[in-house]
């Protein structure tokens, strides 16, 4: 699959954090990439799309999983997925155009690929401090069908972000955890 997406580090809570600055970014490309239909660029095999949810790839070094209370060593790729229309030259087209736009650096954003592999998932529902007890279920489920956990510096903690945290109350906020796994 292709994203686009922001690489940083650090507490995903900090407002003037590395990953809050990373998601108007994505945004500000997934929309020129979503308005192209209504300029003289004509991307090949276009159709009109809702673009995707934010998702996240996150991991710290050293910790299998992830240590909630340590999030300042959290390390992420924010990204938004791509209708698999889209090229590399339709990417920097994106930039282009969101750059002269916006009047804002994209430097940082990048055509992403990534290729998840077999995963055990769920729907978290509640806050985001709460997922661990998510976590704990979906790992003693990947067991009893004979899978181990195979996070590595090539398959991450994945998740998904299906509400707008700003517009949801945290108790309904809906998240999809994914984790790789391998059999056992």
């Amino acid at each position: 699959m292709n994203y686009i997406a922001v690489r940083g580090k650090g507490n995903p809570n900090d407002e003037n954090g590395v990953y809050r600055q990373s998601i108007p970014l994505l945004y500000a490309i997934a929309y020129t990439i979503k308005m192209s239909k209504n300029t003289t660029y004509h991307i090949a095999g276009y159709f009109d799309f809702v673009v995707p949810p934010l998702e996240g790839l996150w991991w710290q070094e050293g910790i299998k999983g992830v240590d909630y209370l340590h999030k300042e060593k959290f390390s992420f790729i924010s990204m938004i997925r791509l209708p698999d229309f889209v090229t590399q030259e339709d990417f920097n087209w994106a930039i282009d155009q969101a750059t002269k736009k916006k009047k804002m650096d994209f430097s940082q954003v990048e055509f992403f690929s990534y290729d998840e592999g077999t995963c055990v998932q769920c729907m978290h529902i509640g806050p985001y401090d709460d997922e661990p007890a998510t976590v704990a279920s979906m790992h003693q489920f990947m067991e009893q069908k004979g899978y181990q956990l195979d996070i590595n510096d090539q398959r991450m903690h994945h998740e998904i972000y299906i509400s707008d945290p700003r517009k949801t109350d945290q108790s309904r906020l809906k998240t999809i955890i994914r984790h790789p796994v391998k059999k056992i």
